[in-house]
Parts: C-alpha cells; structure tokens; sequence
C-alpha cells in the first residue's frame, strides 16, 4: 500500500484526496519507482477540472500527475535497462497527457521503457521541474521554430516553468526576447533567465509595446496562455513570422479565419503536441540527454520556486490557479 492523491469527480482542488492505495508487483516490461519529487504542470489542472482537452469521459478514480523523479525499487520480468537502485525520471506514458497519470503518489509501477536514467549531475528535484517543460521547450526549438541569431522572439508568462525554459535556449541561439510577464516580481525572474525586455502585461498595450521593442514585428510567438493573448499576438508578428500556442492555461485560442493569416502578411500557426514528440522512445531519450548537456554547461538553469508535501497537492493548485506561481513547482513525498 502507498499514499496518493486522487479525484473521484471533477471540480476543485477540494476534490484532491490524500488516499492509501493498493500497488501491486511490478508486471512484465515495469519498474517500480518510489517517487522522491513529483512534477506539477497545467495538464495536472485541466485533468482534475475535467478539461477541455479531455477526449474522453474519465475512469474515476484517477491519481494525477504524469512527471516525477525516483529511484527504482524493483522490477518486473523482462526488464533489463533500468535496475534496483538507479535514479530515474519519466514524463508521460504512451498516448495523451490525460491518459495513464498517477505521479501524485509515494511509488507507481512504470513502463520501463519510459524511464530516463539521471547522470549524477542532475538533482531529482531539477529532473522532476524540468522533464515534461523541458520536452515542450524543445519540441518547439526543435521541430517547430528554431531561433537565428538576431530575431525577436516573443515569450508570453517568461517567469513560468517552459517560459523560462525557452527563454534561455532561445537567448543561447542568439535571438533577442521579449517576454510578458504579470507582475513586477515575476518580471525580474524573467530577466534574470534572459529575457532582453520584460513587458508587464497588464499594464501596457501589447501590440504597441512589442511593436516600440520590435518595429516589423516578432519574427515568432511562442504562446502557453491561449484565449487571453493568441489572437492579440497576431498583430504582433512580422510577415512570414509563426505563432506557436503550446498551452491554454486561459483556455482554448478561439478559431482563426485563415485569411487573416494573409492579409497580415503570409504568417504561420501550429499548435504542438507534446504527445506526439515523446511517445517515440528514441526521441524522447535523444531529448532529455540534450536537455541534461544544457544543465550540465550552465546554458539552463532550472527555476524551482516553491515545493510542497505530496499531500498538500491541493494548496499547490490553489496557488498556480491564483496565479502565485513562477517557475516549477514540486511535490516532494
């Protein structure tokens, strides 16, 4: 029996239950990993909120979570790429982000195809802030839209936990960024992982703000808010630039007349799946060792504002759904 915390209806954070839970054996092909940080990301929200992405009814009751870190305790038949004792991470299962979470708990039994093995120069707690918005980061820079050296990039939430992400790499690249942020704390958090201009959102007209920085416009817009900022963004993108919403913390992006691409000037949008970059088990390896390199050579710097008890993941939610939060945050069970 373990820990964990579960929903058995949609709503809330009240609907977050601190649970013992049955955990069998490991089976065939599955590790067991006892969890020593977990990581929260929106998906986690959208998922207890019965989000708007959800493709299908939930099967109650549901542990949340899809990222963490660990150590492998045991493991089933047939495993041979991960062994008692290693440290491991793991950022989803095959298939949508709605599907098979359950790191809201003290151990799970994991495929052990999806666990990565942390070098020693990669804390748990950095592995657990930084898989699943490290992946987005580099889905984006490397399958979407890769900086050049000179371009204006635009990062809306820069002091968030794949804002800050992108902010450094694309900075690495040479691009000059600009970031959104909504206050003046979360502005500085944003300057100090290389954000060149920090526009205060709620205080500025973005449009004009962006245009004083940039004159043509961004040559990219790289989006995780959605319905509150996408459909401002294209007035703020040079022609033959891209806007990339990879998330929708406000919700959906409402639809885009196509010809409006057009008459502004030939620009480009895609919206990102980051299921569709990491079920494939090659790239999803090839990506984190990248991500770890960059650690490792001081080009990223994981940003971890606040940690929690496991069974505080409740307090955790109300403050990212207050806005409280900057960076990654964990549970630590």
């Amino acid at each position: 029996m373990v820990k964990a915390v579960r929903i058995h209806a949609n709503g809330g954070p009240e609907v977050m239950c601190w649970e013992e839970i049955a955990l069998p054996p490991p089976g065939a092909g599955e590790a067991r990993v006892r969890h020593t940080a977990i990581g929260i990301n929106y998906s986690d929200l959208n998922v207890r909120r019965g989000g708007f992405y959800l493709a299908r009814p939930l099967r109650f009751p549901v542990v949340l979570g899809n990222e963490a870190a660990g150590v492998v305790e045991s493991v089933g038949e047939g495993v041979t790429d991960v062994a008692t004792g290693d440290r491991v991470a793991y950022a989803g299962m095959r298939g949508e982000f709605f599907e098979r979470t359950g790191a809201y708990a003290q151990a799970r039994n994991v495929p052990a195809e999806r666990l990565i093995k942390l070098p020693g120069s990669i804390s748990d707690q950095q592995a657990a802030a930084m898989m699943v918005k490290g992946f987005t980061a580099s889905l984006i820079i490397n399958r979407i839209f890769r900086p050049k050296p000179g371009e204006p990039i635009l990062v809306h939430t820069a002091a968030g936990g794949v804002g800050t992400i992108l902010c450094q790499w694309s900075k690495h690249l040479g691009a000059t960024m600009v970031g959104t942020a909504g206050s003046h704390k979360k502005a500085e958090i944003a300057k100090a992982h290389c954000c060149d201009h920090v526009l205060l959102y709620r205080e500025v007209d973005l449009v004009a703000a962006v245009k004083a920085i940039a004159p043509q416009g961004v040559a990219a817009v790289f989006d995780g808010v959605g319905r509150d900022t996408f459909v401002a963004c294209l007035d703020c993108v040079r022609p033959f630039g891209m806007l990339v919403n990879y998330g929708n913390a406000s919700g959906h992006p409402p639809p885009i007349d196509l010809l409006q691409l057009a008459k502004r000037g030939s620009l480009s949008i895609c919206r990102p799946a980051l299921s569709s970059f990491i079920t494939d088990v090659t790239t999803m390896r090839a990506a984190a060792a990248e991500l770890f390199e960059l650690v490792e050579r001081g080009i990223l710097k994981i940003e971890i504002s606040r940690t929690y008890a496991l069974h505080d993941a409740a307090n955790a939610h109300r403050d990212i759904e207050n806005r409280e939060s900057v960076g990654s945050m964990l549970l630590l069970p």
